[in-house]
């Protein structure tokens, strides 16, 4: 649009307020995840067996001394049947059942910086959904070794919005995937995203829930 036509218009309204998203810091969440063992009684050694996530690292977290990795995110989560949205109480979010539509404006979702992802979840005020959508930055720039790669029930999908990534799977497969591509897996499967350009990769997630199908499977097994 021209400069004359710009002065000939009506003064635009003025601009919202910046938006001011939530912070879960590791302290915020290591009081969060502390006081949420303490209610239920367990020991560390106790919801370390339930969660699958070592003594060590609950303690630490406990602590604020060290950030998760979605895995023992999600397994801390299940042990302690919390929904990530009653995990994010404590950074300024009131979580309430799932009733209806769910709406997130842009830089206000709940970030945590994980250890080699910094996540933004969103729609986190609804408790009880069967998806996690996540805004994400990819920090690493390699995979180091087996503990690099994370595992939990469910399914995954990644679209990548900037940037490349390559999806490192722990069967040895390496999937590249630049802007505008996306892959849908199983998140059982050990896996690792790692940022190839030149700049950091943003991506766009979704997790969901163990499927149905995976319940009945470890129902018949059990």
């Amino acid at each position: 649009m021209r400069n004359s036509q710009l002065k000939s218009a009506a003064p635009p309204a003025a601009a919202p307020p910046p938006a001011s998203g939530h912070t879960l810091d590791r302290v915020t969440f290591g009081r969060r995840l502390h006081a949420a063992r303490k209610q239920l009684g367990w020991t560390l050694a106790e919801l370390a067996e339930r969660s699958g996530v070592s003594i060590t690292t609950i303690s630490r977290a406990e602590r604020g001394q060290l950030a998760l990795g979605y895995e023992n995110f999600s397994g801390l989560a299940r042990a302690l049947k919390m929904d990530m949205g009653a995990m994010f109480a404590e950074a300024g979010v009131a979580a309430t059942p799932f009733a209806g539509p769910v709406l997130t404006r842009a830089g206000q979702g709940v970030v945590y910086r994980g250890i080699a992802f910094s996540y933004e979840f969103l729609g986190t005020t609804a408790v009880g959904k069967q998806m996690h959508p996540v805004h994400g930055t990819v920090h690493s720039r390699a995979v180091s070794g087996p503990e690099d790669y994370a595992r939990h029930p469910g399914e995954e999908f990644v679209y990548v919005l900037s940037g490349s990534i390559d999806v490192h799977f722990d069967t040895g497969q390496v999937v590249r995937l630049k802007r505008g591509d996306s892959l849908y897996f199983d998140s059982r499967i050990g896996h690792a995203y790692v940022s190839v350009s030149r700049h950091l990769a943003k991506v766009l997630g979704v997790i969901t829930s163990e499927s149905s199908l995976m319940k009945d499977a470890r129902k018949r097994k059990a």
